[in-house]
């Protein structure tokens, strides 16, 4: 198969414009609901009577169970269409939340929790949505659109972490967790208009390549190996940021209501920041634009440790961080498609996607561990500025020519 192959989508029986809005509205509810979990850190350790680590776990197995299980969402994805994977997993988030609410009357009880909500992000996130929607559109066109989505549903941590703090505040941790579940739930709804193509209706899609072909394809690709261990410290730096940056804050006696604001400008900031990397990535190199997030990112965390830490200190840091959030999912994404094709899209971004989790899930783990070791995240801090000048390395010199170019083979697809 070859890109140009590849029609724009007919599946989804709805016009690219529509396709785009309930795509980014779903990662938007989805992204923003996970992206709060943060704020209940602190109610939760103190009622349940748990540890930072034993949260900070809980989270971590959310993250490295939505990475495992991306793949094979992914691949039931680009098999049956979207639609029965978003309608299944909205409803395994909203039981996951649901569940930490009555984690206390059952053993493991908040790591089942954690388990379940990591499924269902896996599901109604970005991997099989974006999979959706850059079937839906040309390749000229693929990074600005994907770019626009990504951006949608940067927008939903603007409300709902705002809201999910006034929820703690005024009603309890529980109440607001069950109200989250709720908006979970509704993803499902939501989806219904989304049917999205299966590999039979779709004949110009279609080769005799078996999945298990196209990813030790890409298994033996070491550009996609660079890119993929990369990934790795966007996850392990980003779930960190989101998860501790309320804890840290309060310890630096910055006043809990600044954590929530940040977080809403970070979602705020990357909107405008994914859409923008959104657009250079179609014009500029989107390797060497991957690689220059990661170093922005390290800057920022940098900066941040260096200057006294205050209201206004956070909110700079916030809208930097935000600025280079997600830029990097149309980035990566882009790849994948130019260098592999469409027909696997869903099934190696999710390859990919679960190099970003393991490094989600060491992250939050890590954090909960340093700071019940340490009483402070000093380590962790200096953990994710090492991890970022890596990742930065290999980005930047990754090999992104299709498979078979390099030994002078005739390429499957065209860059």
């Amino acid at each position: 198969m070859v890109e140009s192959d590849v029609r724009p989508s007919q599946g989804a029986n709805l016009p690219l414009f529509w396709l785009v809005i309930l795509c980014g509205l779903i990662i938007s509810i989805c992204m923003g609901l996970r992206q709060s979990l943060g704020l209940f850190m602190r109610p939760m350790t103190i009622d349940l009577g748990i540890s930072a680590a034993t949260f900070g776990f809980a989270i971590a197995l959310q993250n490295i169970v939505w990475g495992l299980s991306q793949p094979f969402l992914g691949a039931l994805a680009d098999r049956y269409g979207p639609r029965p994977v978003l309608i299944g997993t909205a409803f395994t988030y909203a039981a996951g939340l649901v569940l930490m609410v009555f984690s206390r009357k059952m053993t493991g009880g908040l790591d089942i929790a954690g388990f379940l909500a990591g499924i269902g992000i896996a599901g109604t996130g970005f991997g099989v949505l974006i999979g959706t929607v850059s079937h839906a559109v040309p390749p000229e066109k693929r990074s600005k659109i994907v770019g626009a989505v990504a951006a949608a549903g940067s927008l939903g941590t603007i409300a709902i972490a705002p809201i999910g703090q006034w929820l703690i505040d005024d009603f309890g941790w529980k109440t607001a967790m069950i109200i989250f579940a709720a908006l979970a739930g509704s993803l499902a709804f939501l989806a219904l208009p989304i049917k999205g193509p299966s590999g039979p209706k779709f004949p110009a899609q279609a080769t005799n390549a078996p999945a298990s072909g196209a990813v030790m394809e890409a298994l033996t690709h070491k550009g996609f190996l660079f890119m993929t261990l990369a990934f790795f410290a966007c996850g392990f730096q980003l779930v960190f940021v989101a998860t501790y940056l309320p804890s840290y804050l309060q310890m630096c006696g910055v006043a809990p209501g600044v954590a929530a604001s940040a977080l809403g400008l970070i979602g705020l900031c990357n909107a405008i920041g994914t859409y923008g990397f959104g657009l250079l990535g179609a014009r500029y190199s989107q390797k060497h634009l991957l690689a220059l997030i990661y170093l922005g990112r390290t800057a920022c965390i940098g900066a941040f440790l260096t200057l006294p830490v205050s209201a206004g200190s956070t909110m700079v840091f916030a809208s930097a961080m935000g600025l280079l959030w997600l830029g990097v999912i149309p980035l990566v994404s882009g790849i994948v498609s130019r260098v592999f094709g469409l027909e696997r899209f869903n099934t190696l971004y999710g390859i990919v996607f679960l190099s970003h989790q393991v490094g989600s899930f060491c992250g939050a783990w890590m954090g909960g561990a340093v700071f019940d070791h340490f009483r402070n995240y000093d380590v962790a801090w200096g953990a994710l500025i090492s991890i970022g000048l890596l990742a930065f390395t290999l980005q930047w010199l990754m090999d992104e020519r299709p498979p078979g170019k390099d030994l002078g083979l005739p390429s499957a697809v065209p860059a």
